[in-house]
């Protein structure tokens, strides 16, 4: 299960790089939590005040349980982005079910 979230930094004179600090310490919480599969943050090609981040779990139902009772540390993380950034949730997306990958290398 993924959910995909789009970044704008909003405030001219804030970073992405200030975003990807706050955001990597959140991850290091969020990951500690049962079900939790990864994140990663990626910077769009020609407008690099719009990061688009993903987060991975096993289920909607794992997410769901860390979103109940998050880490203090966590809400504390994301309120202190709050003047900088606007975050808008594109979507929560199942793993894929259609997948082309590229041949293995011998």
């Amino acid at each position: 299960m993924h959910y995909i979230f789009e970044i704008r930094i909003t405030d001219e004179n804030y970073r992405p790089e200030d975003y990807a600090e706050a955001w990597v310490r959140a991850s290091e919480y969020i990951q500690q939590a049962k079900g939790a599969c990864g994140t990663r943050l990626h910077r769009k090609i020609d407008a690099p005040d719009t990061l688009l981040a993903i987060a991975t779990w096993e289920s909607k139902a794992a997410r769901d349980a860390m979103e109940l009772d998050p880490p203090e540390e966590i809400a504390a993380i994301i309120a202190s982005q709050t003047p900088h950034v606007e975050i808008t949730l594109l979507g929560e997306f199942e793993a894929p079910e259609w997948e082309v990958l590229p041949p293995s290398s011998p």
